[in-house]
């Protein structure tokens, strides 16, 4: 199957899409068709061994519309369409005006031209707006040609109703004008400024340059609500800089090829997605995560096409490019989900099928009633032609796709992928929210949480010990070992005759010195007495920490606990999640003990460990049978069933391919506050749904019996057809409008920073792990006493951008901690300058 986005040119209502599904979806082997009214496109699935684009094309044109190229950076509100409607609506507005004028102004006393004034006059005047009205119906011939060929194909639309309300004015006007003009040649001047005043040419006039201005108000919002995606395509340059033969040459972004050399300067955005091969820089990828915070970036690491770069210049090489790039596959998720319906725009489907005949039907029935009623053509001919251009079938079909646009534009914006409006209806309805533990709610990584040295060893020699030894290991526990040793500024000790003890732990020689780290099985394996720190070790396990016990020489040196340690925002989102009135269940295939701890800490009430893959799944189908709607959140390969099976399910943008693909929805960066904001934006559109159909079901049902005259017995109210047609232009704009307000809405982490001013555990989350990508540590030869330590730490506390310089002469060594991008080159020359040599920089 072959699915294609295709743009629709020449739709004026909900009524058009209607018909263009209904006749794209006869064509043999199209397997699904549906047409958005707000984006004028359709997403059509078709067995391209059956039928093509052609024969798609012709069952588009038979039903009187035509396609047009669809292009991300072509929106539906173009330049050139509003170009078109503003040239109509001012071509209506010149000739319109003075009709109305003529027509109205005599009433309330205003002056006309003397020729025009009095019963001589009277003939004179009516032929004035006839010959006034003709340009507007030119100018808006469009209206008549797309409802004449809608209702031959008896599938009336919009057009249909203002183009039969308008001819029936225009058809009665004219009529009256040969009646004025055969009682004025006959000498009854009275009789010819009698008639003169029934013409309806104003209203005709007045009617088509109303609906043309909803028309062009419409289309210009519509093209706003579709605002998020051009500023995520504008947000990827038009042209690269690409080095080649030595040189380097300015080409368009879309020329690069995979295995491109490109150079990005600073301040400029990165064109693909790609990885650096040389040169330091700090990337702001808030248009991806959300997160206000530049990451540091140097060789090998990825940098994302659309990013931006600081202050440092780098050499990259192009990995994903055109539609693979991450940002393009960003703007097609977010048009997936526009071109999708929500469940609850099918009621105004429904509505909508019936609409319009039922409108004509309506008008003739008005028509009927007020002819048999005596009431005169002239009365009952009003009541019909305000009927017909009450009506606004548009109002029903904006309101959903429009506040689905502006609803997924905005997640979009603030790194939170809808896929579809039904993830998006659904997941506003959600009871229970499932958290995977491991990567989701936690670092995904281990880190060593408790140092605690045994009598008559400190702090100091446990780290250097320990970490000398885990640096020949490759087990996880031993890189958070060596992470904490070296965040303390432990001494840097060599170690060899490494050897695995596979169960139980490590051993090597360190300092002329055999130590042991690993579990209580090899400490009394190797005769190390344990007995006095039991309870201790049982304490960090309760805690669901790992205990790493070490000895050197048969003596004991200490515990370290290393844990897989939650994100700084999780406890704070768990907390909001229950103010929303939500289950929250941890779900995890983590040991019961782990996972208890890691649920305290957090405050998760229910928590469900021990959980093989397969079994997740069953977990979520059970609380869907207890009635629950439920939100899953993973990140893993082992969640992808579950995230399939859940109601909605959420992937952490970093995990695994293979859980995006499974999930509705996707948090591109890492932070948890994007489910909140998931959640919260959800709740803020369906809320503009419902406001919105409630608005244009009441407006319709309310305004076309007042249109027929309901009123004008009891109370003789009536409507004028120029009211009648600004109140139906008023009504689609008013929802275009009223979705457009969801382009305010603000997150939780949003609120939270405007309230106390400090920073939300979202964006900390961003702060610490930047802080932990900004030491460095150089190695210094040349240093020999205390004042050497004080020159080179003076140097180096004094670059723009070192928070803190901490330098050992006896170690050789200095730890540099950043506060902004400073380059290694910088930091020799401090070096330099203080009268030393910097021989290796790390980054820690």
């Amino acid at each position: 199957m072959e699915r294609k986005k295709l743009g629709i040119r020449g739709m004026t209502c909900t009524a058009c899409a209607a018909a263009i599904e209904r006749s794209v979806a006869k064509v043999p082997g199209v397997a699904r068709a549906a047409v958005n009214f707000a984006t004028e496109k359709m997403d059509v699935t078709y067995d391209e061994s059956r039928t093509g684009l052609d024969a798609i094309g012709k069952a588009v044109e038979s039903a009187g519309y035509a396609l047009r190229e669809s292009r991300s950076d072509a929106p539906p509100a173009d330049d050139g369409q509003l170009r078109g409607l503003r040239g109509r609506l001012i071509a209506s507005l010149l000739f319109s005006v003075p009709v109305f004028y003529l027509a109205m102004g005599p009433m309330i006393g205003l002056p006309i031209p003397g020729a025009l004034s009095g019963e001589r006059g009277a003939l004179l005047m009516a032929l004035t707006q006839f010959m006034l009205m003709i340009p507007v119906l030119y100018v808006n011939a469009e209206i008549y040609r797309s409802g004449t060929r809608a209702l031959l194909r008896r599938a009336p639309t919009m057009d249909t109703l203002v183009a039969m309300g308008t001819a029936a004015a225009v058809g009665y006007g004219v009529y009256i004008l040969f009646a004025a003009a055969s009682a004025y040649t006959a000498g009854d001047f009275d009789g010819a400024a009698h008639y003169a005043h029934a013409l309806y040419f104003e209203s005709a006039a007045i009617i088509l340059t109303l609906v043309t201005l909803g028309k062009f108000l419409e289309t210009r919002a519509k093209g706003r609500t579709s605002g998020a995606i051009r500023e995520l395509m504008e947000l990827a340059p038009d042209q690269a800089i690409v080095l080649r033969g030595g040189g380097q040459e300015t080409i368009a972004a879309r020329d690069i090829r995979v295995g491109d050399r490109l150079l990005v300067k600073p301040g400029a955005r990165v064109p693909v997605d790609g990885q650096i091969v040389s040169g330091r820089t700090a990337v702001d990828e808030s248009m991806l995560t959300g997160e206000p915070i530049p990451v540091e970036k140097g060789p090998g690491d990825q940098v994302t096409g659309g990013s931006l770069n600081g202050p440092g210049a780098f050499e990259m090489e192009a990995v994903r490019v055109g539609e693979d790039t991450t940002l393009s596959r960003i703007v097609a998720m977010v048009e997936d989900a526009q071109a999708t319906r929500a469940p609850i725009a099918r009621m105004a489907d429904r509505i909508s099928a019936y609409f319009v005949p039922g409108v004509l039907i309506a008008a003739l029935i008005a028509l009927a009633v007020w002819l048999i009623a005596g009431s005169g053509l002239e009365f009952a001919l009003t009541r019909a032609i305000t009927v017909l251009v009450i009506s606004c079938p548009c109002a029903l079909g904006l309101a959903t796709p429009t506040a689905v646009m502006v609803g997924t534009g905005q997640g979009a914006l603030r790194g939170v992928l809808i896929k579809t409006g039904e993830a998006l209806e659904t997941t506003h309805r959600a009871t229970a929210v499932v958290f995977d533990k491991t990567g989701t709610l936690t670092r995904g990584r281990p880190s060593v949480t408790d140092v605690l040295p045994a009598r008559g060893t400190d702090e100091a020699e446990l780290l250097s010990l320990a970490a000398a030894v885990e640096r020949l290991s490759e087990h996880p526990l031993s890189a958070a070992v060596v992470e904490k040793a070296e965040e303390a500024g432990a001494p840097h000790m060599p170690a060899e005759d490494f050897e695995a003890l596979p169960g139980r732990g490590v051993r090597a020689i360190a300092a002329g010195r055999t130590v042991l780290i690993g579990n209580r099985d090899l400490m009394e394996e190797r005769g190390i007495d344990t007995s006095g720190i039991g309870d201790t070790l049982d304490r960090l396990s309760d805690q669901g920490k790992t205990p790493l016990i070490a000895a050197a020489d048969g003596r004991l040196l200490g515990i370290l606990a290393a844990a897989d340690t939650p994100k700084p925002e999780s406890r704070d989102v768990i907390a909001h999640l229950n103010g929303m009135g939500l289950q929250v269940i941890l779900l995890t295939g983590d040991n019961p003990r782990t996972a208890q701890a890691i649920g305290r800490e957090l405050g998760i009430g229910r928590i469900i460990a021990g959980v093989l893959p397969g079994q997740k799944a069953d977990m979520i189908a059970s609380l869907q049978r207890q009635g629950e709607t439920v939100l899953m959140v993973g990140d893993g390969i082992n969640d992808a069933v579950a995230l399939t099976r859940a109601d909605v399910g959420v992937s952490v943008g970093t995990g695994a391919d293979v859980a995006m693909e499974s999930a509705d929805v996707v948090l591109s960066g890492a932070s948890l506050w994007g489910l909140v904001t998931a959640l919260e934006l959800s709740r803020a559109t369906l809320r503009t749904i419902r406001q919105n159909l409630f608005w244009a079901l009441f407006y319709n049902t309310l305004g076309i019996p007042i249109a027929a005259g309901v009123l004008y017995p009891a109370l003789g109210l009536t409507l004028n057809p120029m009211i009648a047609a600004a109140a139906m232009s008023l009504s689609s704009v008013s929802v275009v409008g009223n979705a457009l307000r969801l382009r305010r809405f603000k997150t939780a982490a949003d609120r939270l920073r405007k309230q106390d001013g400090s920073c939300p555990a979202a964006c900390e989350t961003a702060k610490t792990e930047r802080r932990e990508n900004m030491k460095r540590t150089i190695t210094i030869e040349g240093m020999s006493c205390g004042h050497c330590s004080a020159r080179v730490q003076k140097a180096l506390s004094a670059l723009p951008g070192v928070e803190s310089a901490d330098v050992s002469h006896e170690d050789k060594r200095a730890v540099v901690t950043l506060a902004g991008p400073v380059s290694d080159e910088t930091l020799r020359a401090a070096v330099a300058d203080a009268g030393y040599e910097a021989t290796l920089i790390e980054r820690d």
